[in-house]
């Protein structure tokens, strides 16, 4: 049973190690991220985690930011021994770096492709929420658009803050029809490649209540942190 999903983006900048100057912009996204995996752990030390990409992925692999110039090693599995894979992507990187801070147990991963239908990330969804009996956690791997602005990485679009503060909005109300009613084909013109793993959580069910809710867009990224609960009632915020 899925009982708490937590939402990040999965930027390199979030590991300290691999970040020259730690900026506020940078250090914000940090302390969310971090305190919302943190909140994930107090649910359940056993993670699901939905992140966009292809293929399969070892539930006891172990990977290096060293791609990224650090070799910071991380681990999906705490109990895991072997060596560690250079060139897991970064994704995977994150999620493994993530249970890390938080002290959970086991994060596996599933990978969704970022064209994957809403009609198939529902499925997905439906299918994970089926398959654990034992209380588990959702980790929700996605990042927005990466063209919000002049200081954005890719060439800016006038779209890309109506996008992301739908999206942001969808995550403040727990409203899985509004994820799952996001446009694939604008979502892909603005380059997110988190609209298929929100969608796969949209799949989930319905109960949901929003716990935390923020988005940020340093250097023109649009970064999604939000918490949703199920089964305890809780005060909520929504920056």
């Amino acid at each position: 049973m899925i009982v708490r999903a937590a939402v990040v983006p999965y930027p390199p900048l979030l590991v300290p190690e691999l970040v020259v100057a730690d900026v506020p912009e940078v250090s914000e996204v940090r302390r969310a991220c971090v305190a919302a995996v943190r909140s994930l752990a107090a649910s359940s030390r056993r993670w699901i985690a939905v992140a966009p990409g292809f293929g399969e992925v070892a539930g006891d692999a172990a990977g290096s930011f060293r791609g990224f110039g650090v070799d910071v090693r991380v681990r999906l599995n705490e109990n895991t021994e072997g060596d560690f894979d250079p060139e897991l992507p970064l994704p995977i990187l994150i999620a493994a770096w993530l249970r890390e801070q938080a002290g959970a147990q086991v994060v596996s991963v599933q990978l969704v492709s970022p064209s994957a239908t809403g009609a198939e990330c529902r499925a997905l969804g439906a299918r994970l929420a089926e398959g654990e009996n034992s209380p588990v956690g959702l980790l929700v791997l996605g990042d927005g658009s990466p063209r919000h602005g002049e200081r954005a990485p890719l060439r800016p679009d006038p779209r890309a803050p109506d996008f992301d503060n739908e999206v942001h909005t969808a995550f403040e109300n727990a409203d899985t029809e509004a994820l799952l009613g996001l446009d694939e084909g604008l979502a892909a013109d603005l380059g997110v490649p988190g609209r298929a793993a929100w969608q796969v959580l949209a799949g989930t069910g319905s109960g949901w209540q929003c716990v935390t809710s923020e988005l940020m867009v340093p250097f023109g990224v649009g970064y999604h942190v939000a918490v949703w609960d199920r089964g305890h009632l809780w005060d909520r915020v929504v920056s």
